[in-house]
């Protein structure tokens, strides 16, 4: 005789336990940060490169962002949260207030990792450790910080935190994406999905609060992808959330009957997965690239090459 199936009703979260995010170790710091140097013969560099492969694929990725820059295009930056561990928020930044990278969007973790490096300097607590004893991603600060920002009605959640990092006025916040943003007036997108970050493990989120602030984000880069004729879209450290948020905004904007044909794409990875490569650099444009490599060394690197072009 077959047991009657369990019924399994929604957890309450209530009891979570947490803690103060500065209790926690950290593996990365501000010290460990790239910074935006400047080399000015770094065109030679580019120039002695073979015409051929990845090194001849990158040339042409330069360019087209010069291009995009000189015609006042679109470059739209999507980004997976280890660009922000692997140090490169000053790098981001520096291609922000120069005006080359004209829109940014992440996934829910770039948002937690952004917030933690204003909050403390730090970020990225060790998983395999805190597994262990049920205290992974418990640190409240985060998720009570960007509960508050997704309860913010009508303003999106990217807007939202990049406010709230400068008027609580987080030591770090000269290292935030999201801070820089909102000084410079441009769009800083926040994708969450449900269930993938930490702070949906923390009794005070509110999954219709983050549900709606994502979704107005959503709908901002849907204006954004709008514009994108003639610009470039790159995808740099996401292999799931930002290649299918694209094809989306890339869907909206045709249906809606604007014109998005002629761009170029990018996928810049440590290796190259499916959603990425059929989504970003093949179904979308007839101008696309991948570019293979640690996020450490080819983002500063393309960010060098442009600049000099420039």
């Amino acid at each position: 005789m077959k047991k009657q199936k369990k019924e399994y009703k929604p957890i309450d979260l209530k009891k979570i336990k947490t803690y103060p995010i500065k209790k926690r170790k950290n593996l990365v710091d501000i010290g460990q940060f790239g910074k935006p140097v400047e080399f000015k013969n770094i065109n030679k560099f580019i120039d002695s490169l073979p015409t051929v492969l990845a090194a001849d694929d990158l040339r042409k990725v330069i360019d087209n962002i010069v291009k995009a820059y000189s015609k006042d295009r679109q470059v739209v930056l999507a980004m997976g949260a280890h660009v922000i561990k692997c140090g490169l928020s000053p790098i981001v930044i520096d291609l922000m207030k120069r005006g080359i990278i004209t829109a940014v969007a992440m996934n829910g973790s770039g948002a937690i990792h952004d917030y933690e490096i204003s909050l403390i300097g730090e970020t990225s607590e060790d998983v395999s450790n805190c597994l262990k004893d049920g205290t992974f991603g418990m640190a409240k600060e985060t998720a009570e910080a960007i509960q508050a920002a997704a309860s913010v009605p009508e303003v999106g959640l990217g807007r939202a935190l990049g406010d709230k990092i400068l008027k609580d006025k987080n030591s770090y916040k000269q290292h935030s994406i999201l801070a820089e943003g909102v000084r410079l007036n441009i769009p800083v997108t926040v994708h969450v999905a449900i269930g993938t970050d930490i702070i949906h493990m923390h009794p005070c989120v509110s999954g219709s609060d983050m549900g709606e602030s994502s979704h107005v984000d959503f709908k901002k880069l849907c204006s954004v992808v709008s514009d994108l004729e003639g610009g470039v879209w790159l995808n740099v450290g996401s292999a799931v959330i930002m290649p299918e948020v694209f094809l989306k905004a890339i869907t909206v904007a045709r249906n809606l009957g604007r014109k998005v044909n002629n761009f170029t794409t990018v996928n810049m990875d440590m290796i190259q997965h499916y959603r990425p490569q059929t989504n970003v650099v093949k179904r979308p444009t007839t101008h696309g690239y991948s570019i293979t490599g640690h996020h450490e060394i080819m983002l500063p690197l393309l960010r060098l090459g442009v600049i000099s072009n420039l």
